[in-house]
């Protein structure tokens, strides 16, 4: 089925899903993925579809087989259960990858961010953050096990090196890959395990009330205690000098501790393993963005990756057993090697 077959045939299953409303729809926005959102709004004459004062619902499209619907569904309800503003399941076809949502608006985080600004959204970020930690129960998420988080370290060699940069790994390379992805691996492994968004970032965020809204959650794993923080204030979309993101690390921290959540005591030992996991997520975010670009046709994506690149070589070139991956990064982009490094 096309497309515009899609369309359509979502069209009329709203139709025949609320019988009798009059509403247009609209492009809303789309991801990464096979998906697509459609925004419909509803004309005066059509009594609110949720509450007084709402007109307008999301269409989400996910096309079988490429996306399934069931995870979202699942994971919606267990946001809702911690406390978390996501969108509510109104309608749901499974079979042909249909569900019908409320509306979050339209300003992300990354529309609204600014100075003046940034420390109300991350702070409320944040709690939203902790009340997601706070409902983990083992057993209930898909593991982010060694094996999940090795596959997207190969995505680094395969589609940045490879695709993007015209490299083929050397014997050299590859064991250099090996030694660091094992290191990383380690520390990411040793981390308490919490659920884990794995896309908590400026563009899945929304401004809403209660804020945030909180999008694009289908993936959610069972996994690292500091990914959604790097996720958030690594983000590979908007950068924060690296004072604010200490300090905001910070609040998460006293917040994580508050709330029994399973943090390092030492702040100093919680923030080496938040750097250690940005490592990893952002060798996967370059590897996805080469892809997007040279499988996908998105390239867009590629005017991201230097930002990336930024928070990769900090934490390469703070720690000793991270300096083969920042020499291999020098190497490739014709830099001097550097040296010094704080443990």
């Amino acid at each position: 089925m096309t497309a515009d077959e899609r369309l359509a045939a979502l069209d009329a299953w709203i139709a025949d899903t609320l019988p009798g409303a009059r509403y247009a729809l609209a492009p809303a926005s789309a991801d990464a993925s096979f998906r697509r959102y459609f925004r419909a709004t509803f004309d005066a004459a059509t009594p609110p579809p949720v509450a007084p004062g709402e007109r307008t619902l999301i269409a989400m499209d996910a096309p079988p087989p490429m996306e399934d619907c069931r995870p979202y569904v699942r994971i919606a309800a267990l946001l809702a259960g911690a406390g978390v503003h996501a969108p509510r399941v109104l309608a749901q076809d499974l079979d042909r990858g249909f569900l019908l949502l409320t509306d979050l608006g339209t300003t992300t985080y990354l529309d609204a961010l600014s100075e003046s600004t940034a420390r109300t959204l991350y702070l409320d970020a944040i709690d939203a953050l902790v009340r997601w930690q706070s409902a983990s129960r083992a057993g209930t998420l898909p593991p982010y096990d060694e094996a999940l988080l090795r596959r997207e370290l190969d995505l680094f060699p395969e589609w940045y090196l490879a695709r993007h940069l015209g490299v083929a790994p050397d014997a050299e390379t590859r064991d250099t890959l090996e030694r660091v992805f094992a290191s990383v691996l380690a520390n990411n492994l040793a981390q308490p395990r919490v659920y884990v968004h794995r896309d908590y970032h400026s563009r899945n965020l929304m401004v809403s009330a209660p804020n945030p809204g909180v999008l694009d959650f289908q993936d959610a794993v069972y996994g690292p205690i500091t990914y959604d923080l790097v996720s958030l204030l690594r983000d590979a979309y908007v950068a924060w000098d690296e004072e604010r993101q200490i300090d905001l690390a910070v609040r998460y921290w006293e917040r994580a501790r508050r709330a029994a959540l399973p943090v390092d005591p030492d702040f100093g030992a919680f923030w080496r393993d938040f750097e250690w996991m940005g490592v990893q997520r952002q060798l996967k975010v370059l590897g996805i963005f080469a892809r997007l670009a040279h499988r996908d046709g998105k390239h867009g994506y590629l005017a991201d990756m230097p930002r990336v690149m930024v928070y990769l070589r900090g934490a390469c070139g703070r720690y000793s057993a991270l300096a083969p991956l920042l020499a291999l990064l020098d190497r490739l982009e014709g830099r001097d090697a550097k040296a010094g490094y704080t443990f």
